[in-house]
């Protein structure tokens, strides 16, 4: 039998259990899990259990939820606990593939009063869309998970693969204690998987699914200026004093120019070069200029041209100016000089750009930078975190089935796509178990992660298990 003939009787089971999983989901975002707030740290807690019980009644096995320890400093409560990481396995037969899914459960703070249309914990809903926090960020996709375990049992059609799951709770806050996990169960607890499939994006637009093959990484630094013992008053040492805020505005204004060029020597160089193959996948992508003023909410773009739009958010270096701890930035017309600042700005990494090399050019530039200043003032530059960059062959067997799967479940082929954002630990995946890792995103680009009113859209949720379930039974349908 065909693996769409074995799909028929798999997706009727999934129309028939969507108020099931409407449900499940509900229940799931009822759970206020922000892993950021110290106050609700019990209901990340809950929602681990939570996740457990659902497990346990699917006929999952070999469930842990793994203890990560006490939360390292900065912690207002030095006894807190981070959340744990939940295993779990469902299959056991070695003449089946094995695949790893990952999401998180744990979401962004959300209060009604933030400008939410709806009770931000309370899923509802409203003509065709599921709102509520971490509805599409992202216990959507984990549930989606969980649904199609449960569609298999339900319909009696075989599990086609043997799947692990790796649901964290921390992922909002910097996945504390992922890293070291990985890297410790990747010859025993995660030993054997074959591929890994995360479901923690989206579409690029609201119209075609996609497919991810790339992230940008991101190397964050600060620069620090000091000078006088403390804040002074501009009327009385304004114009006789170096001050530290006109050093650093100065150095910042020499990093990048109005147009996004970076203008740091030895950066633009380490770009890997585009590729005729490359090429060609930004032509077949559905995207325009419009997409980008929506989504920014003004007419500000820098290109008109989507290949230029896609390539220079995706598969070019960025530098982006955050802002200045320190300095006065309240109403009114405040007149001090703040004694010491500190800039904050990011480099968005990609393909082949080395971290280590980059700092050493960052680091000279900017020293290079200060010394013409000659000011007295002190001053250092530092890196505060780093994460590199991935991509992957989006023409892999890992990838072939998915976009089976999103053919025939939406009926289009998907856009391949990469990512300005950065996921870090999908590159932890595939270095630590030496396998292809592919990012399936479920909802589309308009759902709001992370803003208020976030939503998926029904048709989404319902159709990603499909789409979840269908990868399975394609990827498990190849060789092993």
């Amino acid at each position: 039998m065909s693996v769409e003939e074995t799909l028929k009787p798999l997706f009727k089971e999934i129309e028939t259990l969507k108020p099931n999983f409407i449900e499940r989901l509900k229940t799931a975002v009822s759970i206020p899990s922000v892993s950021g707030d110290e106050s609700l740290r019990p209901r990340v807690f809950e929602m681990a259990d939570f996740l457990k019980r659902e497990l346990t009644k699917l006929g999952a096995h070999d469930i842990q939820l793994r203890d990560l320890g006490i939360q390292p400093p900065p912690v207002n409560d030095p006894s807190l606990k981070l959340p744990p990481i939940v295993l779990a396995r469902y299959g056991d037969d070695s003449s089946k593939k094995t695949v790893l899914v990952y999401g998180h459960y744990d979401v962004q703070p959300a209060l009604k009063e933030d400008g939410w249309s709806t009770d931000p914990f309370t899923l509802k809903e409203i003509d065709g869309k599921l709102y509520g926090r971490g509805s599409t960020d992202d216990k959507g996709p984990v549930m989606g998970w969980l649904n199609a375990i449960e569609a298999h049992r339900q319909s009696g059609v075989e599990f086609p693969v043997n799947l692990v799951m790796c649901f964290e709770g921390m992922e909002e806050s910097g996945s504390l204690g992922l890293e070291e996990l990985i890297q410790k169960e990747a010859k025993k607890y995660f030993n054997g998987v074959d591929a890994v499939c995360i479901s923690d994006n989206y579409w690029l637009g609201t119209k075609k699914p996609v497919l991810t093959y790339g992230l940008r990484g991101c190397n964050y630094y600060q620069i620090k200026v000091q000078g006088p013992g403390a804040d002074l008053h501009s009327g009385v040492f304004g114009g006789i004093i170096h001050e530290p805020m006109t050093d650093l505005i100065s150095v910042m204004g020499k990093l990048v120019d109005s147009k996004g060029k970076i203008l740091i020597p030895g950066v633009s160089e380490m770009v890997a070069p585009v590729t005729d193959k490359e090429d060609e996948i930004y032509e077949k992508i559905e995207f325009d200029v419009d997409e980008l003023n929506s989504a920014a909410g003004s007419d500000t773009a820098i290109y008109q041209d989507k290949k230029q739009i896609l390539m220079h958010r995706w598969r070019f270096p960025s530098l982006s100016l955050h802002g200045i701890e320190g300095a006065f930035s309240g109403g009114g017309a405040k007149t001090v000089i703040p004694a010491k600042v500190t800039g904050k700005f990011s480099i968005r990494t990609v393909p082949d750009m080395d971290s280590a090399k980059l700092d050493k050019l960052v680091f000279k530039y900017i020293e290079e930078q200060f010394a013409k200043l000659k000011s007295p003032n002190t001053f250092k530059v530092e890196l505060i975190h780093d994460g590199n960059y991935w991509i992957s062959d989006p023409f892999n067997e890992n990838f072939t089935a998915a976009k089976k799967a999103t053919k025939l479940v939406w009926g289009v082929e998907p856009d391949l796509t990469r990512e300005g954002g950065s996921i870090p630990i999908t590159l932890t995946f595939q270095d630590e178990l030496h396998t292809s890792v592919l990012l399936l995103p479920m909802g589309m680009g308009d759902d709001g992660a992370h803003s208020i009113n976030e939503k998926l859209n029904t048709s989404n949720y319902v159709n990603g298990v499909k789409t979840l379930a269908s990868y399975l039974h394609y990827y498990g349908a190849g060789e092993k």
